[in-house]
């Protein structure tokens, strides 16, 4: 039986988003403990009558990668 791509994805977003969520439930333990990176201030084009902002900031934390490897052993069981 062949296990759907699209699936795994999705759990492993959803483990990032419920740890996440539980790193933010306890913020001075060490499940909050992680690194951000990504653009420090948007970008911004303006084109006279258009002005587009861009802006990605990631934040990977502690709790967030136990989410995916729930997310992993999950799929495994699917």
């Amino acid at each position: 039986m062949r296990k759907n791509n699209w699936a795994c994805f999705l759990l492993i977003l959803a483990g990032i988003v419920i740890g996440g969520f539980i790193g933010s439930l306890f913020p001075d333990t060490w499940l909050n403990y992680g690194q951000s990176f990504g653009l420090s201030s948007p970008l911004i084009l303006d084109l006279g009558i258009l002005s587009i902002t861009f802006g990605l900031s990631i934040r990977i934390t502690i709790a967030s990668i136990l989410g995916i490897a729930v997310a992993v052993v999950i799929y495994r069981f699917i």
